[in-house]
């Protein structure tokens, strides 16, 4: 079976000769090349963001896409002179993905040849493949969740979010508590599948062993007692940033085994694997038992390795780990964490289920 291809969160669009049908500068009444309008509303109904890397005058270029009705659809666009390349890498940079996840489309070879020579991860498109980008399978999830359809509105809040901060004089703590934070943790029910299974499919840097998940695979653990699958769901006054992590337990008598925990990049700053381990820390400490996580190191999951570390999870060897037997995957550590009670956080307000209880009634039926 072939590999499902890695798929595009942002394409980048060059303007003239590729979204017009023209040069602005010779013709300030350039139109829309037929079918562009929709291809950009479909994939922005499917998750798939959108920017621009033109070689154009800033003002004019911006005030036709306003003309047209598209500009509310380009998240950082690069409006310029300078190397293409440097702008959509930039743009890859600003929405923190990965080269990988990032796409191009421009009508000049010459053009399409500068981004690959810099930037090789970086799949690239010409013009007249626009109409058919929408049936490609790397602009195709399997599965459009509710948080991908209002992806780039949840983008869009969180520019909102970060220029509010730029003007903030106090510290980060601080500015962390005017906005109101609301984390919730659930136990996932099954319209929650298809958001999670997404979550391990998309998130890379904040992923413990960049397992993906499927479906089914999903459904099996929802249906199994001894497992928890867990959502985590963040919201401000700017608006709810979505489905933002996953965890995936399993409980045995004298130890929770962490088989997966994933957040997504954008709610780094917020601390919300922080907020998460701590949870989770405590709620095994009242239930009287030893965390263990699975861990996989990778190019791009240092962030994980560090909270897992700070959280106080170390390659320490304990008797419990015996029940696991051998670690499913290369390269996959196990962590082990004697459990202490831990203090709620204080930048936001938590709501959560108690797995501790759980855990005490089943000790007493047994």
């Amino acid at each position: 079976m072939a590999e499902k291809p890695t798929l595009v969160k942002c394409l980048v669009w060059d303007l003239d000769n590729t979204v017009w049908d023209g040069t602005l500068l010779e013709d300030p009444n350039v139109e829309l090349f037929p079918g562009i309008r929709d291809t950009i509303v479909e994939l922005d109904s499917r998750g798939v963001l959108h920017s621009v890397s033109s070689k154009n005058d800033h003002d004019l270029a911006w005030g036709r896409l306003e003309e047209l009705g598209l500009a509310e659809y380009f998240v950082h666009p690069q409006i310029g002179w300078g190397r293409k390349s440097d702008a959509v890498k930039l743009i890859a940079e600003r929405l923190n993905f990965a080269q990988t996840a990032v796409a191009f489309i421009d009508d000049l070879p010459t053009e399409r040849a500068e981004v690959n020579f810099h930037a090789p991860d970086i799949r690239c498109y010409a013009a007249d493949q626009a109409a058919e980008l929408t049936g490609l399978p790397e602009f195709s999830p399997e599965i459009v969740t509710v948080d991908a359809r209002r992806r780039r509105e949840m983008y869009q809040a969180s520019f909102r979010r970060d220029a509010e901060k730029d003007t903030f004089s106090g510290p980060d703590e601080e500015f962390l508590r005017t906005l109101d934070l609301v984390m919730e943790i659930k136990r996932a029910d099954e319209e929650d599948i298809s958001r999670v299974e997404e979550l391990t499919l998309r998130t890379s840097q904040m992923n413990a062993t960049g397992v993906h998940y499927s479906d089914a695979a999903l459904r099996a653990l929802l249906a199994d007692p001894d497992h928890e699958v867990l959502t985590v769901a963040l919201a401000d006054r700017f608006g709810p940033h979505g489905a933002v992590g996953v965890l995936l337990l399993e409980r045995h008598r004298e130890l929770w085994h962490l088989k997966l925990l994933a957040t997504s990049c954008r709610v780094v700053t917020f601390g919300a694997g922080a907020v998460i381990l701590n949870w989770l820390i405590d709620q095994a400490a009242r239930a009287g038992v030893h965390l263990v996580a699975d861990f996989k190191q990778t190019e791009r999951n240092r962030m994980m390795d560090i909270a897992y570390r700070f959280a106080g999870f170390a390659n320490d060897p304990c008797a419990c780990l015996a029940v696991l037997g051998e670690p499913v995957g290369e390269g996959v550590q196990r962590l082990h964490l004697l459990a202490d009670r831990r203090e709620g956080p204080t930048t936001m307000r938590l709501t959560s289920p108690e797995l501790a209880a759980v855990a005490a009634v089943e000790d007493a039926v047994a």
